[in-house]
């Protein structure tokens, strides 16, 4: 009966384990999986024209010919959406036309003085084409149709005026012809209802496609540049077709966001055909294709993580992780086995223990607060350096966080050596310096690497401790450990936080992310490796 029992217990524990097992693969999975997979489309994605053309003038990648073909197949209708908004501009956003019609009223007059005329025609010839002027003002100024059309008339009745023909002033009949042809099916009504989704389609429009053609280069590179990838762009056309607005829901004072699509503004007049046409024009200007784009792993990023990869962050990340733990597993190592080979077991050792175990607790942003007032304020001064955020200051800091953890580890793996290795030493005669060194240490080694693995992962994701201590979002790559530097956790902390760029671009913050995750994952199988081949080796397998 109590084998049975003992059975039941045995075969209740393996069960109990490998179904721990499985829901610790599946929580897994279902944290890191989606975010390696929308990390994965920083790197594979929908890639436009205007991507190819971003990375041929600013990495000189990709064939110019191709690329330069592609542009300007897409140019033709480009102008031809550009034209569209303009010509329904043309009754709505009238200042240039009012700018434009009082020019030609002046240069008409100085034309008139310049011919020294009697004063009679001269002033009536002038007071003529005020009124013509005028006249067109305020039909461009208002918001009646009828009286619109009547001002018209009475502008185009003097459009055979033998004083106006051959003369600069011709040039009002123009534009009163254009703003007729434009302003046709018009509800000058809602003209401020226009000139406002106008305004917005036309910032649009450069978001997607990038500077209008023969505009001039803007100076912000992320100005220069349209859509370039297609899901950014389809977010962009949605854009331009709804827009959101707070409406009230029924029954609450509550607002609430709603699509609203934008069509209905402009219905019956000519550029309600826009909305139809964007769609399908923008797939043939940007001509999507699958990219591979891998150079995101050593690419800059432009200011707001607009454009580019994570290169310098990598660099960063990798940087602090190294020296910090450089620094700290020589002390880790060395504080374990004094504590255990020379300290033996008294009261002071239990507080210094204690005092580690607590440290090993205590929130990340201690250590970074710590961080700076010690070593940026009063360690590096004391030095004669600026007391500046630098990597040095930030490895520091994350040594400090990780010492404890590598502390315990190392203790206790030079603890569980058995202590029959030792006695074999020291009665072959070696002393016992030489003895921890060439006997104790290696066989406790595996036991250490597995704090340091966890120490590894801890200091390369952290991002409280770095936050004032030398991390930077943006900045040039460091040369030297004075500098500070971008990290992949500081990136994505400050995407998530501040920065409105960056938050267009969703795909940087989790590629950022996912970047981190697969750092830390092969920087653990390097060390994971290292302790197999040293374990192996200790059992005289290799």
């Amino acid at each position: 009966m109590r084998e049975k029992l003992r059975h039941i217990k045995d075969k209740l524990f393996t069960l109990s384990a490998n179904v721990s097992v499985i829901l610790l693969v599946l929580a897994l999975i279902v944290v890191l999986g989606p975010m390696l997979a929308k990390g994965f489309t920083a790197v594979v994605f929908e890639g436009t024209s205007e991507f190819r053309r971003l990375q041929l003038e600013e990495h000189s990648r990709g064939s110019k010919e191709e690329v330069l073909a592609e542009i300007n197949q897409g140019q033709k209708e480009r102008r031809k959406l550009h034209q569209m908004i303009e010509d329904f501009n043309v009754g709505i956003d009238t200042s240039e036309m009012y700018d434009s019609a009082r020019d030609v009223y002046r240069k008409y007059s100085r034309n008139l003085r310049s011919l020294d005329l009697p004063y009679d025609e001269y002033s009536g010839k002038r007071r003529k084409a005020r009124e013509v002027r005028d006249l067109f003002l305020d039909a461009i100024e208002s918001e009646d149709s009828e009286k619109v059309n009547s001002f018209l008339e009475k502008v185009f009745a003097e459009q055979d005026n033998k004083d106006f023909q051959g003369t600069a002033f011709e040039k009002i009949f123009t534009l009163a012809e254009r703003f007729q042809q434009t302003s046709k099916k018009i509800d000058f009504s809602k003209r401020d209802q226009y000139k406002e989704d106008l305004v917005r389609i036309k910032e649009l429009i450069k978001e997607l496609f990038g500077p209008a053609p023969g505009a001039e280069k803007p100076a912000l590179i992320m100005e220069q540049y349209g859509a370039t990838r297609w899901d950014m762009a389809q977010k962009v056309i949605d854009e331009i077709i709804h827009k959101t607005k707070w409406v009230e829901q029924e029954g609450t004072a509550a607002l609430a966001k709603k699509k609203v699509d934008r069509r209905k503004t402009f219905e019956g007049t000519e550029f309600e055909a826009f909305f139809d046409v964007l769609p399908g024009k923008a797939k043939e200007i940007l001509k999507p294709k699958t990219t591979f784009y891998w150079q995101y792993f050593i690419d800059d990023s432009t200011p707001g993580h607009y454009f580019g990869g994570v290169g310098p962050e990598i660099i960063g990340t990798l940087t602090l992780t190294l020296l910090a733990m450089a620094m700290s597993i020589p002390l880790g190592i060395t504080a374990a086995a004094y504590l255990v080979e020379c300290a033996g077991e008294n009261i002071v050792v239990k507080i210094i223990r204690g005092f580690i175990n607590t440290l090993a607790g205590v929130p990340s942003i201690v250590f970074g607060l710590f961080g700076m007032a010690f070593f940026v304020m009063y360690l590096l001064p004391l030095f004669g350096k600026q007391p500046q955020a630098c990597i040095l200051t930030a490895s520091m800091t994350l040594a400090v966080l990780v010492l404890p953890v590598i502390i315990r580890a190392s203790e206790e793996a030079i603890r569980a050596v058995p202590r029959t290795y030792k006695e074999a030493s020291l009665a072959l005669g070696a002393g016992n310096f030489s003895t921890f060194i060439f006997v104790t240490m290696p066989a406790a080694m595996p036991g250490i690497l597995t704090g340091i693995i966890l120490s590894l992962s801890r200091a390369a994701g952290e991002t409280a401790p770095i936050l004032f201590t030398g991390a930077v979002a943006l900045g040039p790559i460091p040369d030297s450990i004075f500098s500070p530097t971008r990290t992949l956790s500081y990136g994505s902390y400050d995407i998530a936080v501040g920065d409105r760029l960056a938050m267009q671009v969703p795909h940087k913050q989790y590629g950022m992310v996912a970047t981190l995750i697969l750092l830390v994952l092969i920087l653990n199988i390097i060390a994971i490796c290292i302790r197999s081949r040293m374990s192996a080796k200790l059992k005289g397998q290799k």
